[in-house]
């Protein structure tokens, strides 16, 4: 593996965390798990007053603290595989935030941005909305229940923005709508190859797979 610390994004349900631990147990990774056990979601998805804040704000600094565990990783030259890049905490508050809360993130969020490493590469894995409502009903969290279509579209559409000004590092872009690297051998094998001829500027991966639904 040419690179010592990979970043997987993606929207809800893409398969971010299945792929860092795929890649991990192949390459005897350390993987770095986004904490989903956020104790505002259950109300941000009902929808209460100021939970977008709260929620927010709670991602933003275990986020911060995950990221300059990382730094520390690094310097021990193992190879790190982390389910979500820092900026996302960025995409997340400009779709949810109103204006007010906004202005208070901004303080924040440059000050911790400068201490936070870059990934040697990124991969940002897309797919349909429908196959991500398929995985969030699969995988059946309880907090998720509550996630709009027309949510994930946003998110989707915010994501795919971001990524396409996206100049900070190595980029491999994986459509993953007709594959399934977690269960077939030779999806996994062909992502994998990907991965490994990835080097400067943005790449992009649009398997034909075998149509599944």
């Amino acid at each position: 593996m040419p690179f010592r610390h990979i970043a997987v994004e993606g929207p809800i349900g893409v398969g971010k965390t299945s792929l860092v631990q795929l890649l991990a147990e192949r390459f005897e990774g350390v993987m770095v798990l986004e904490d989903i056990t956020n104790p505002f979601l259950p109300s941000f998805y009902e929808g209460r007053p100021g939970a977008a804040f709260q929620v927010q704000i709670y991602f933003l600094l275990s986020r911060f603290q995950q990221q300059r565990e990382i730094a520390q990783m690094n310097l021990f030259q193992r190879l790190v595989l982390a389910d979500y890049t820092f900026p996302k905490d960025r995409i997340f508050a400009y779709l949810n935030l109103d204006d007010t809360d906004l202005r208070v993130y901004e303080k924040l969020y440059p000050v911790l941005e400068q201490e936070v490493p870059k990934p040697d590469l990124v991969i940002y894995m897309q797919a349909s909305g429908a196959v991500l409502m398929e995985r969030i009903r699969r995988r059946a969290r309880d907090f998720e229940r509550g996630i709009e279509p027309a949510y994930l579209q946003r998110l989707s559409e915010a994501y795919s923005y971001y990524f396409f000004h996206y100049r900070e590092t190595p980029l491999l872009v994986v459509n993953t709508d007709d594959i399934d690297f977690v269960n077939d051998p030779a999806d996994l094998e062909a992502l994998i190859e990907q991965v490994m001829r990835s080097r400067r500027g943005t790449q992009v991966y649009v398997p034909m797979g075998s149509q599944r639904p």
